[in-house]
């Protein structure tokens, strides 16, 4: 791989640890004593990084890859040359992001812009606040009277945490994140510019214009929670937004006023659900999804990517398609379609034939 300027490696790390860590099994010019201090792609990998394989669609990067040591799925080992020390393991890529884990822990979570340690000059504390021992805060962030900051918690440059505000132990928030009427569990991971607890869009609507409805409930967010960078959780209007335990929200997510996310779901870039939706435990978002307010996801259920969800979606189904449907009708739908289209193009055809 490229130089790591920004993220140095454990070092003490060999080829026989991986091993032994993974409990992969060693096969071809494989030397236990060779020091591993880097990962990298096939193509990319030199003598002392690590790689890994398990998609076809790279096995011929095999024989010319420079890598140290490749972690890789024993239906492609038989291709690889008899020169690459391999470790045989059954889901390679698994393997390879726990050695990841281990050699760069610091690519984890966020950490202070300002290698500060403690409250650094140039933020902004106010003498109500509670800051436990062991809280990293960074110049420029403001934490508002009342708030409470568990010990091990870094808080980014430009950061703004409001009045009452409680985080766990263990968080990174990171830079310029606004955060208020939130209550956050420990180990969570908030990525740059996020903006949490601000208002619900709740308006009366009539003729002589739109009254404004008051959001007075908080945003709740459990344990080991990652939230990705810009993404905007509004505050509950008469009820908590909650974000569940392990739950993990990519870049970019909107998520309204009263939403309730089960434990352990993903959220990918650009989805935005409206208000008062329920999602329960595991759910699986793909990107660019539009969910309807009130809609009622259930537990396990997966949706397509670029779909828009109107209708309740039951345990553990699969759908897609706008609006969203089950995915068996949804693709037949789509199949019927194509046929439609192309006999409608040979039709047509035949026509410019015969003039």
């Amino acid at each position: 791989m490229s130089e790591p300027i920004f993220f140095k490696p454990v070092t003490g790390l060999t080829a026989g640890a991986v091993a032994a860590r993974t409990g992969a099994a060693p096969r071809g010019a494989f030397d236990p004593d060779r020091p591993i201090g880097g990962i990298g792609a096939l193509d990319r990998a030199g003598p002392y990084d690590l790689a890994f394989l398990d998609n076809p669609a790279y096995v011929d990067q095999l024989a010319a890859t420079r890598a140290g040591l490749c972690l890789i799925s024993e239906r492609f080992a038989a291709r690889a040359p008899t020169r690459l020390a391999l470790l045989v393991a059954p889901q390679p890529y698994r393997a390879f992001v726990a050695v990841a884990r281990e050699l760069f822990p610091d690519a984890l979570r966020p950490a202070s812009m300002f290698a500060a340690e403690g409250v650094a000059p140039g933020s902004f504390v106010h003498a109500a606040a509670r800051i436990e021992a062991g809280v990293i805060i960074d110049p420029g962030a403001v934490i508002g009277p009342h708030a409470e900051i568990g010990t091990g918690t870094v808080i980014g440059a430009g950061a703004v945490i409001g009045p009452h505000v409680k985080i766990g132990r263990g968080c990174a928030i990171g830079a310029n994140v606004s955060m208020a009427h939130a209550i956050v569990g420990d180990r969570v991971i908030v990525h740059p510019g996020c903006c949490i607890g601000q208002d619900g869009f709740g308006f009366v609507m009539s003729p002589a214009g739109h009254g404004k409805v008051p959001q007075v409930g908080r945003v709740i967010i459990q344990d080991d929670v990652e939230i990705g960078a810009g993404t905007t959780i509004d505050r509950g209007a008469i009820r908590d937004t909650v974000i569940g335990e392990g739950s993990k929200i990519d870049n970019l997510v909107q998520i309204g006023h009263n939403v309730s996310i089960g434990r352990h779901c993903v959220i990918v870039a650009h989805c935005a659900i409206a208000g008062s939706v329920t999602l329960e435990d595991f759910v699986a978002l793909g990107g660019k999804i539009a969910i309807n307010s009130h809609v009622v996801i259930a537990e396990g259920a997966q949706v397509a990517a670029g779909s828009n969800v109107n209708d309740d979606i039951p345990r553990g189904a699969r759908w897609g398609g706008s609006p969203a449907k089950p995915a068996k009708v949804w693709m037949r739908e789509i199949f019927v379609l194509e046929r439609l289209a192309g006999r409608k193009d040979h039709v047509n055809a035949g026509k410019e034939t015969d003039k």
